[in-house]
């Protein structure tokens, strides 16, 4: 991230931090024609590029799995809008939002209440060093690293290299793990009734399409499209927390309005992907008032520049952030493995 591009000086003080909550407080009302429209741009080129994938089946099976990596993005953007109904701010009315982003967990794969209950967690201790809890990535500082044994340290980098945290790990977490209420064992019925409910709608979805088409379009369509659209939301999680001049605190210390500034990027997309990926690049605005409709987030960086400026991340610059791994307390900033060998033998 370039050091231009950081966030002005007056917006790190907590105390003005806390101030963007009142400002932005008009942005988050949903407007309902608008929710709707969004939703059928969204659902509307899902359901044709499935139906495009099954037809091309008689043609080429490249082909039909050609389509149905594109059709992934639009995956992405049914998760954002189930996202959205997580944090009450797609719809005025909460239960109505519910109940269409338990509907859309059945197509990302992700039962709904699980997922809310660990994003949730995610947003109340992001950037808390000592509540790294459901919802991040884990990221170990340099003290705890050089703590670890030989096999600890292996586990660790095996976790956080890029093939298995972008290729295999989205896979994982999306197919297997969403399956049961990870983290949530004990927690109540309810996120057993949320995976367990979940589950049981793929599988009579899943069900119809094999009595249909056979086994090709759960091989060449549902896999590849549920895979492409995990992986890039892995990624675009990974960037929007996981850059150099991230923000990490001890307890004492660490402040929420604080953390989602500036723990929090403005990944810099290119019109048309920013609109694919639901604006979820404005990310610290999201975080400093998640109960703003994704959809309003450029009317935020249009009206205050100082947002629009703070944090900002290009795709080139993005890619750098995939050899960080380590948070020096000191330093305040993430570390290669290689920088903090250079830095503390």
């Amino acid at each position: 991230m370039n050091s231009d591009t950081k966030a002005p000086q007056e917006l790190v003080n907590p105390e003005t931090t806390r101030e963007w909550v009142r400002h932005l407080a008009k942005y988050r009302d949903p407007k309902l024609f608008r929710s709707l429209l969004e939703l059928a741009a969204t659902a509307g080129p899902f359901l044709a590029l499935w139906a495009l994938a099954w037809w091309s089946l008689s043609i080429s099976y490249w082909l039909t799995f050609a389509i149905s990596l594109v059709n992934g993005i639009f995956v992405v953007r049914l998760f954002i809008i189930q996202h959205d109904c997580g944090h009450s701010s797609y719809f005025k009315n909460r239960t109505s939002g519910d109940w269409v982003g338990r509907v859309l967990g059945i197509f990302t794969v992700t039962p709904y209440d699980v997922w809310k209950r660990a994003h949730s967690i995610h947003h109340s201790t992001s950037g808390n060093l000592d509540r790294r809890e459901l919802g991040d990535i884990d990221t170990l500082t340099v003290e705890e690293y050089k703590a670890l044994s030989k096999m600890g340290r292996f586990k660790y980098r095996f976790y956080r290299n890029p093939f298995i945290l972008f290729l295999i790990g989205p896979s994982y977490i999306f197919l297997l793990t969403n399956r049961v209420p990870m983290g949530m064992m004990k927690a109540g019925a309810k996120y057993w009734v949320s995976a367990l409910g979940t589950n049981a709608a793929i599988l009579v979805l899943l069900g119809i399409i094999v009595y249909f088409g056979g086994w090709m379009p759960l091989l060449l369509i549902f896999l590849p499209s549920t895979i492409m659209g995990a992986t890039i939301g892995v990624w675009m999680f990974y960037v929007q927390h996981q850059f150099e001049n991230a923000y990490w605190e001890r307890d004492e210390d660490w402040d929420l309005h604080t953390a989602a500034l500036l723990g929090s990027s403005h990944y810099v997309l290119p019109e048309p992907l920013q609109w694919l990926t639901g604006n979820i690049g404005i990310h610290h605005v999201h975080h400093i008032y998640a109960r703003i409709p994704f959809y309003r987030l450029k009317e935020v960086l249009r009206d205050f520049p100082a947002l629009r400026d703070a944090q900002r991340m290009t795709i080139r610059e993005s890619l750098s952030c995939v050899k960080l791994q380590l948070w020096d307390e000191k330093r305040r900033e993430l570390l290669s493995y290689r920088r903090m060998k250079e830095i503390y033998g």
